[in-house]
């Protein structure tokens, strides 16, 4: 007996210690794994409707993040989350703003301001109107192999390994395939992580057709216009090649994820970082320069109230995309680098709006020299990137068309889109390009259309 209990002895030290070990290793990103834990599943929760336990089984399954133990206060609208005990943090839900991850400092009575919204039916199909697309059989098109390809991006039952939760294909603004993974369908909520930052560079291409910016300015940063910073453009912004220094990891304590879980204003973040390099000489990515961007774009308006309409004002809500909601830091920034929701065929509508160079059912909401401009190469990024959008010019995908381009965002949310074919292609999971075979899930797709 006493021999049991000096083992059972030993183990709870063991298990106190190993416990200790991973505390001490992780305690200085236990303020960004607790934050990341509460502002997600504050979002996912409140604005996608889904329970606090499949959160945490699913988007919160991975390592680090899974460390953190979330409550979430239906009533009240907020989750907390903390990592044994340690580093509590708390994010609310306001409707029409999404959530906001907060501090201490911040006042949840205070009054705030949402966007005004527009929301005009139509009787026209999908996707300009909200009534049932028709039924259209496409003779170039081999069906059931797109149908194969699309089936082979989910996993097979028992297996987590590509992730995917849903598939849209659209071809000359028809519907040709759509699948979702069990507990999804057309009406769920997506996040699409950095696809936001191509949400965010449109709203400069609808300034830029209104003649209310001019790109190729200096960027109005005040802060800059003592050194050599003062030469950057808002077009070296857009392009991610500043040249500031930045830090983009989100597997550590790095300018990114400091900005993300701790910053109170995401817009600063990038603004006091040093040039490293000249404009137009080094690329990289950034998400501080699309926050950046984002206080930029406030600048334009003499209120707070315009700067929260205008990107739905501008386009959003002209195409449709109704169910859109761009979430905002404490500042009550749009954090346009990161968080911006929408179900599948929303996000659809906006592939389409750049296959049609800006048109939308006979309306020009951009102009079509911006596609153009988001599709050209920019300077030292190897083909990889254009403005706020990737490219494959440089054969990223080498069986998929080099005309392509898309929006990106974490965990592998995608909208491809292929000009040469009529093709707008939109997944999403939570496995980007080290679990899924997307070069093999694209050529599937392009060379089922004659």
């Amino acid at each position: 007996m006493k021999l049991f209990k000096k083992i059972g002895r030993i183990i709870l030290f063991l298990l106190v210690l190993i416990i200790g070990i991973v505390i001490a290793q992780n305690y200085p990103k236990l303020d960004i794994i607790s934050g990341f834990s509460a502002k997600n599943m504050s979002s996912s929760v409140f604005l996608a409707n889904r329970t606090l336990e499949y959160t945490d089984n699913t988007d919160h399954n991975v390592p680090n993040i899974k460390l953190a133990t979330d409550e979430a206060v239906k009533d009240k609208k907020y989750t907390t989350a903390n990592v044994y005990g340690l580093k509590k943090r708390k994010a609310i839900y306001r409707e029409g703003l999404g959530s906001i991850l907060i501090d201490d400092t911040f006042d949840e009575n205070a009054p705030f301001l949402v966007p005004k919204r527009t929301f005009s039916k139509t009787n026209l199909s999908f996707p300009y109107g909200d009534l049932p697309q028709k039924d259209t059989l496409f003779e170039n098109i081999n069906y059931q192999k797109i149908q194969k390809t699309v089936n082979a991006i989910f996993d097979k039952e028992g297996v987590q390994q590509q992730k995917t939760r849903a598939v849209l294909v659209l071809h000359k603004d028809q519907i040709i395939a759509e699948k979702y993974l069990d507990g999804f369908n057309a009406s769920s909520m997506l996040l699409g992580w950095s696809m936001t930052k191509s949400i965010l560079c449109t709203a400069f291409g609808v300034l830029e057709k209104q003649d209310r910016i001019n790109i190729n300015d200096k960027a109005p940063i005040k802060e800059w216009q003592q050194d050599e910073r003062k030469n950057i453009t808002i077009n070296n912004l857009l392009q991610m090649n500043s040249g500031l220094a930045w830090e983009e990891d989100y597997t550590s304590i790095s300018d990114a994820t400091t900005m993300l879980y701790l910053d109170k204003d995401m817009t600063k973040a990038q603004i006091h970082k040093k040039a490293i390099h000249k404009p137009n000489e080094h690329w990289y990515y950034s998400s501080g320069t699309s926050n950046l961007l984002s206080g930029i774009l406030r600048k334009q308006f003499s209120t707070y109230q315009e700067y929260l309409d205008y990107p739905y004002e501008a386009f959003i809500d002209k195409i449709g995309m109704n169910s859109m909601v761009i979430e905002t830091d404490m500042a009550g920034n749009y954090v346009g680098s990161s968080y911006s929701w929408a179900t599948v065929r929303d996000w659809g509508k906006f592939g389409l709006l750049y296959l049609h160079k800006g048109n939308w059912n006979g309306t020009q909401i951009f102009d079509a020299d911006w596609e153009t401009y988001v599709r050209t190469p920019s300077p030292t990024s190897e083909g990889d990137y254009g403005a706020h959008f990737w490219l494959n010019a440089g054969g990223f995908y080498p069986d998929a068309p080099r005309d392509m381009y898309s929006a990106n965002g974490y965990q592998g949310q995608r909208i491809f889109i292929i000009p040469s074919k009529d093709l707008v292609i939109v997944r999403f999971g939570l496995i980007g390009d080290d679990g899924v075979d997307f070069n093999t899930f694209l050529k599937g797709i392009v060379e089922a259309i004659k």
